[in-house]
């Protein structure tokens, strides 16, 4: 019994570590798709930025309220940042809660990141709805980036060192992304595109 009962606490102590792995790839993917410092996430969740970075190098076991928080803070259900990423079926299913919104500035262009949190770091697909006139400005992302905005309706606008082009729907833009650059919908009528981003430096690295 002694023997069996060590055994039951070594696998649930191992597979709580697997699980808050899992947890901590899934926080900070969810993070830098939202493009916030630690310290910004601590800010909106109310979690220790030391904690948040324990979590994410699997140093801690967090507590359910503090996964909860960190789950409200980053727009999606508790449910996805406990999902064991080595127990996920091939055919993934994310529902519209579990899907992290992106809002530009001036409130009018959303973007729901419809990709992979796994791939985040080197490959972002964006779906993009926008009223008229919405406007995203980015900084510079890693040298080499390269961006394609690809216009279902609408009709959209980027600006990139002083070069604009136009697409109208069925049409899209390849465009430099390592350096500041502007996707604005313009027109009177509302836009949707999709939107994605290579970060070339992190695949070449």
């Amino acid at each position: 019994m002694g023997v069996e009962g060590k055994e039951r606490s070594r696998d649930l102590e191992s597979g709580a570590q697997v699980l808050s792995g899992n947890m901590g790839k899934t926080i900070q993917r969810l993070r830098k798709a939202y493009n916030l410092s630690l310290s910004e996430l601590a800010e909106q969740s109310g979690v220790a930025k030391s904690i948040i970075s324990q979590i994410e190098r699997n140093e801690t076991n967090p507590t359910l309220a503090t996964i909860w928080r960190l789950s409200q803070a980053l727009d999606v259900s508790i449910e996805r940042v406990l999902a064991s990423g080595d127990e996920e079926p091939f055919i993934e299913k994310s529902s519209k809660a579990d899907t992290p919104i992106l809002v530009s500035e001036d409130g009018k262009m959303r973007l729901a990141i419809i990709g992979w949190l796994k791939t985040i770091e080197w490959l972002q697909w964006y779906d993009v709805q926008s009223e008229p006139g919405g406007v995203l400005d980015s900084d510079s992302h890693q040298r080499g980036s390269v961006e394609c905005l690809s216009v279902l309706d609408g009709e959209f606008e980027v600006e990139v060192g002083g070069v604009t082009q136009q697409a109208k729907a069925g049409e899209s833009l390849r465009y430099r992304c390592d350096r500041p650059h502007s996707v604005r919908c313009i027109g009177d009528a509302p836009g949707r595109a999709t939107m994605v981003c290579i970060l070339k430096a992190a695949v070449m690295d």
